[in-house]
């Protein structure tokens, strides 16, 4: 099944290159994410459908990786391996393999806007190393592949978080736990959650929307920030629609970086008004998302946030309104050697 996962978790391959050794080609997607969930900073993700990066990979006589073209949304990003996130992550699994000897030859196509606050460089080193492992038949668990995107993430956009990362490897809603070893723990996903994201034609970086955070949070945000991070992830568990929308509340980062993306304020109240569970800023922003029970609401809260842009900042959005995305990487295409 195209996009499907093996009973293990790794993703499956489709098409007919099948015979021993290195894989001739092969496509690999994986979908942008929203980071932190408004009240899980650094620890929670969630994927959605669209947009997409995806990268096409060959196997090369040349030993190492090669970015041969970059497509799409390209604006700065490196052609360098070692300071793109897919190439990265990429020479990452060739190492972790032990194929020092094996080449790779890429071709990046960005789907997913540069700083968007959507995971985009995440989901590149995600597509990296998955397409390393499935060329060179290197056999990595869903773990050693994380390993592998977060160095591609931490080369692309200077922070080692992984809740874009596993995300878009994982699928679904995830709960990364941080320290030396990565674990990720996969929350339940209501069968009626829908997820809407507005980016607003702005960017932000990373590394200036960190910056204003500081490093210290007062203690009574503190203790409401994990009072929301716990009601989350059991409401997820209970599939209780006025708990999970009562801990959609980041009171940590979101009142220091809102004011970085004009008319949110009102977006807030456009979403709220028309139906939405919560509403924040995905990742570091400037998308915002919304979570929503139901097409109907989701498509509503949507035309609702980018109405809100519009009138009060008049600002051009795109909005992208799904379910949540349980697949996470899919890999669509493997193509043998042609004659």
């Amino acid at each position: 099944m195209t996009g499907g996962r093996t009973r293990t978790g790794r993703p499956t391959r489709t098409g007919n290159a099948e015979s021993a050794g290195a894989a001739a080609a092969v496509r690999v997607s994986a979908p942008a994410t929203i980071g932190n969930i408004a009240c899980g900073f650094d620890v929670f993700g969630m994927a959605v459908e669209q947009p997409c990066d995806a990268v096409v990979a060959r196997a090369a006589p040349e030993p190492g990786v090669n970015i041969e073209r970059i497509t799409g949304d390209v604006g700065p990003i490196p052609g360098d391996p070692a300071r793109n996130s897919a190439g990265a992550a990429a020479r990452a699994v060739l190492e972790m393999a032990g194929a020092d000897s094996a080449g790779l030859a890429l071709e990046l196509h960005k789907g997913i806007p540069l700083a968007g606050g959507m995971g985009g460089s995440a989901s590149s080193a995600v597509v990296g190393a998955v397409a390393a492992d499935q060329v060179i038949r290197a056999g990595l668990s869903r773990r050693q592949l994380l390993r592998c995107a977060v160095a591609g993430e931490l080369a692309g956009s200077g922070s080692p978080a992984a809740d874009n990362v596993a995300p878009a490897l994982y699928g679904g809603i995830v709960l990364v736990l941080p320290g030396k070893t990565l674990q990720v723990v996969e929350l339940p996903v209501p069968d009626e959650l829908w997820v809407v994201v507005v980016r607003p034609h702005l960017e932000t970086r990373t590394e200036d929307a960190r910056r204003v955070l500081g490093e210290h949070v007062p203690l009574k945000a503190a203790v409401t920030q994990w009072a929301n991070t716990a009601a989350f992830t059991a409401g997820l568990y209970a599939c209780d629609w006025d708990l999970i929308s009562r801990s959609i509340r980041d009171v940590v980062a979101e009142p220091l970086r809102a004011g970085r993306i004009p008319g949110f304020a009102r977006a807030r109240e456009a979403a709220m008004t028309r139906g939405a569970l919560g509403f924040s800023i995905s990742g570091s922003g400037p998308s915002v998302f919304a979570l929503c029970r139901g097409r109907e609401t989701a498509e509503d809260v949507a035309a609702g946030i980018r109405w809100a842009f519009g009138e009060t900042a008049a600002l051009d959005c795109e909005a992208y309104v799904s379910p949540v995305n349980r697949d996470g990487v899919r890999v669509e295409d493997v193509k043998a050697e042609e004659d």
